[in-house]
C-alpha cells in the first residue's frame, strides 16, 4: 500500500499545493487505485506521476466543496479517452450524483465505462474478501465525511522450503496447506500446516478525513488507525476562525491523532497563508502533541512496510 498526495492545498490552487487530491495505491493487494476527493487540476497532477487513470476503481469524495470536486468530471471523461473500460464506483455525499450526471450530460461527454453513484455514507459502505471501509460524518459547514479504511488479515505465509523438505510435491498439497489444512502424503506421513507456514500479518487500516472541526466522530474513525490523514488548515493562533469555518487547526489534527491511538499523523488541505519557512513551527506544535506527525506536500509518496508495521516516505 502506498499514499500518493496529489493536492494538499486548501480551498484554492496556490504555487505551492494544489487543491485537494489524495490516491490509496493497491496495485499489490487488488491491482487497482483509489482515490479521495478529486480537486481542480487533478488529472494535471497525475501526468507528474505514474499513476494511470484506468486503474482508479473507486473514488472517494469526503464532502461537494469545489476544491474537493472540480476536477472530477474532467478525470472521468480523460480516463474514457485513455481507454478505461473497467466501471468506476463513486462515493460520496448526496448531491454528488446530481452533480457527475449534470456536467456530464451538459458537456456531452461519453464514456466507455459503467459508473457507479452512492451516496449512502453511514457506517459500512464496502466490504469484500480483502477491504472495508467504513464511513461516518464530520463537523464542517456542510456534510463532511471520513473513510476507514482496514485491510483484512493476510493469509499465512507458505514456508516453501520447508515444505518440500517433509516431502510434499508441488501441487494442490501446497495450496491446502497455506490455507490451513493437514495434508496427507502418499507414505501415509501427516504434514501439518502450522509446521510449514508462518501467521499471516495483521492487514493496515488507513483513516482519511474530509474538512472538519475537532470531533469525535474523527477520533473514533481513527481509531488505532496505521495511518491518519487530517486536515490542518490553521494554526494555533487562529483557532476561533478555524472553528468559524469548520476547520481544524494543525494542534487540533494532532490532539485528533494522539486521543485516537493512531500510529502516524500525516496533514493536508494547508492554507496559503503557511510559507515553507512557517512550517518548521507547524512541525512543532504538531509534535509537541503527537510525535510522529508529518505535513504532506504535493506529491510526496509513503509507503506501508508490512513487515516493519511501519510507514515509510519514498
Amino acid at each position: 500500500m502506498q499514499l500518493l498526495f496529489l493536492g494538499t492545498g486548501a480551498g484554492m490552487p496556490s504555487k505551492q499545493r494544489n487543491t485537494s487530491a489524495l490516491a490509496l495505491k493497491l496495485l499489490e493487494e487488488r491491482g487497482a487505485v483509489w482515490l479521495f476527493d478529486c480537486g481542480e487540476a487533478t488529472q494535471h497532477q497525475i501526468l507528474h506521476t505514474t499513476l494511470k487513470p484506468r486503474k482508479i476503481e473507486k473514488i472517494f469524495i469526503t464532502h461537494l466543496h469545489g476544491d474537493h470536486i472540480y476536477g472530477l468530471p474532467g478525470l472521468l471523461g480523460s480516463r474514457s479517452f485513455q481507454g478505461g473500460d473497467e466501471p468506476v464506483e463513486i462515493y460520496g455525499p448526496p448531491g454528488i450524483k446530481e452533480f457527475v450526471e449534470s456536467v456530464l450530460r451538459i458537456s456531452r461527454t461519453h464514456l466507455n465505462y459503467t459508473i457507479r453513484i452512492i451516496e449512502d455514507l453511514e457506517g459500512n459502505i464496502f466490504e469484500d474478501e480483502s477491504m472495508k471501509v467504513t464511513t461516518a460524518k464530520l463537523d464542517h459547514v456542510i456534510p463532511s465525511y471520513g473513510f476507514r479504511i482496514e485491510q483484512k488479515p493476510l493469509p499465512p505465509r507458505l514456508l516453501i522450503d520447508q515444505a518440500k523438505e517433509k516431502g510434499v510435491p508441488k501441487g494442490p498439497l501446497l495450496a491446502k496447506l497455506k490455507s490451513g489444512e493437514d495434508v496427507t502424503l502418499d507414505d501415509g506421513s501427516i504434514i501439518k500446516s502450522v509446521d510449514v507456514t508462518e501467521p499471516g500479518q495483521k492487514g493496515f487500516i488507513v483513516t482519511i478525513l474530509g474538512d472538519t472541526r475537532f470531533c469525535q466522530a474523527a477520533i473514533e474513525l481513527g481509531r488505532n488507525a496505521d495511518v491518519l490523514v487530517h486536515e490542518g488548515t490553521f494554526d494555533a493562533t487562529t483557532e476561533k476562525l478555524a472553528g468559524e469555518y469548520g476547520h481544524s487547526t494543525i494542534k487540533e489534527a494532532a490532539e485528533t491523532a494522539k486521543q485516537a491511538d493512531a500510529a502516524t499523523l500525516l496533514v493536508n488541505h494547508m492554507s496559503s497563508r503557511f510559507l515553507p519557512e512557517d512550517e518548521k513551527q507547524l512541525v512543532k506544535e504538531m509534535r509537541n502533541v503527537h510525535e510522529q506527525s508529518f505535513i504532506a506536500h504535493d506529491f510526496d509518496e509513503f509507503e506501508w512496510k508490512i513487515h516493519e508495521r511501519r510507514l515509510k516516505k519514498l
